[in-house]
């Protein structure tokens, strides 16, 4: 059976289908961080218990995920797919009906269960299905759709929110999802090549347990987690001082602010390439010291200057994140799947443990005690840095 090729019907269907699939997700993922100062005003709760309402979503997630790509093995691809948008976008639209702040940490716990399915699986999907020459541009689009989705989601949500209330911007996510749920269901080709193979748990559990016992992976691994919990805390509480004066911004207004993450498009690739020249440890700590130099701009006081120092975070952070996730791929010498599977469990269980801890500082310290928090993580993830160095100092390129 050949396989889905550059320039044809069914590769320009895959990746329309993926680029709705991962909006979906990321659309569905982050779609209460704009709200988490509405969470706070209604339901009479501290930053940090909002902030919840986004960890507990990708803590679900990062536990699903290391078990929901084996068991595709068994079910195959697409029907795991179908179920994890449809399911998740079933639940977002729940979401705008909940009596209580009760209510809505189980949806979305049961939200992050459930969209593990997607980011688990799409890319076995597309390696299995696509001629290797165009595997390249097939996960560039993908991967696009999934910003896209985290940036135009929290936009709609931010001007929805603002014109409206919260729950019909939930409830809108909610249904824009299941339109592009189906879409996907009629657009993507079925599986050609998959092959079932059972589902062997404790095969799954030494695998893992094997990458945990290598030193240079728990340093990368480490190094994830910081990343994200310093990305999410910034944007998690950016909102609360941008909201309040002397800014007394629009929701519309800090949903815009997401835009910046466009400079992460250009940032990860560009930060690629200078590491096939430099090396990985020499561009990952200039894109540390690229973060932290952001996050320090935000202390100032002017709007633009505040956004500036965002833009430059956000740049760092995206380009931390394609060095350290790569790396992991090029440490790992068996199971690359698991060993990746493993980074983005304690990646996003930096987003949510750092996440909620940063609230415990805003509320005690402003904007000062976030920043605070954000440059401790990154003087451990540079640590890390050092001693993965230091551990094998020959992957360095």
């Amino acid at each position: 059976m050949s396989y889905i090729q550059k320039g044809t019907v069914a590769f320009r269907k895959t990746n329309v289908a993926l680029f709705f699939a991962g909006f979906c997700t990321f659309a569905i993922m982050y779609s209460t961080q704009p709200l988490l100062p509405e969470f706070s005003r209604e339901f009479h709760i501290s930053p940090a218990v909002a902030s919840l309402s986004l960890s507990v979503t990708t803590i679900a997630l990062a536990v699903s995920m290391l078990f929901v790509g084996s068991l595709s093995e068994v079910k195959g691809r697409k029907p795991l797919m179908i179920f994890s948008l449809l399911a998740a976008s079933l639940l977002a639209v729940l979401t705008a009906f909940v009596p209580n702040y009760h209510f809505l940490l189980i949806l979305r716990v049961l939200q992050g269960l459930a969209l593990a399915g997607l980011p688990a699986v799409a890319m076995a999907y597309l390696s299995e299905e696509i001629e290797p020459a165009s595997l390249g541009i097939a996960m560039g689009l993908y991967i696009s759709g999934n910003s896209v989705g985290g940036m135009s989601g929290r936009i709609i949500i931010g001007m929805l929110s603002d014109y409206f209330n919260w729950r019909v911007a939930l409830g809108s996510i909610g249904i824009l999802s299941i339109l592009a749920s189906f879409l996907f269901w009629y657009l993507l080709p079925e599986s050609k090549h998959f092959q079932p193979r059972s589902f062997d748990i404790g095969k799954l559990l030494k695998s893992m347990a094997n990458h945990l016992k290598d030193p240079g992976l728990l340093c990368l691994y480490g190094i994830g987690f910081f990343l994200m919990g310093s990305f999410v805390t910034l944007f998690n509480y950016i909102g609360y001082q941008l909201l309040a004066p002397p800014y007394s911004l629009s929701q519309t207004i800090v949903g815009w602010i997401f835009v910046i993450y466009i400079v992460g498009t250009f940032s990860s690739t560009w930060m690629g390439r200078l590491a096939d020249i430099h090396g990985r440890r020499q561009m990952l700590w200039v894109a540390l010291l690229i973060m932290a130099t952001g996050a320090g701009i935000t202390l100032s006081t002017p709007l633009v200057l505040k956004i500036l120092g965002i833009a430059i975070f956000t740049f760092g952070f995206f380009g931390s994140h394609s060095l350290a996730s790569s790396w992991v791929a090029h440490r790992a010498i068996h199971d690359k799947a698991q060993a990746s599977s493993l980074y983005l469990f304690f990646y996003y269980a930096g987003s949510s443990i750092g996440g909620t801890a940063g609230g415990t500082l805003w509320s005690a310290f402003g904007w000062g005690g976030v920043i605070s928090i954000i440059l401790g993580f990154l003087l451990l993830a540079l640590f890390l840095s050092i001693l993965l160095n230091s551990i094998t100092p020959d992957i360095n390129r």
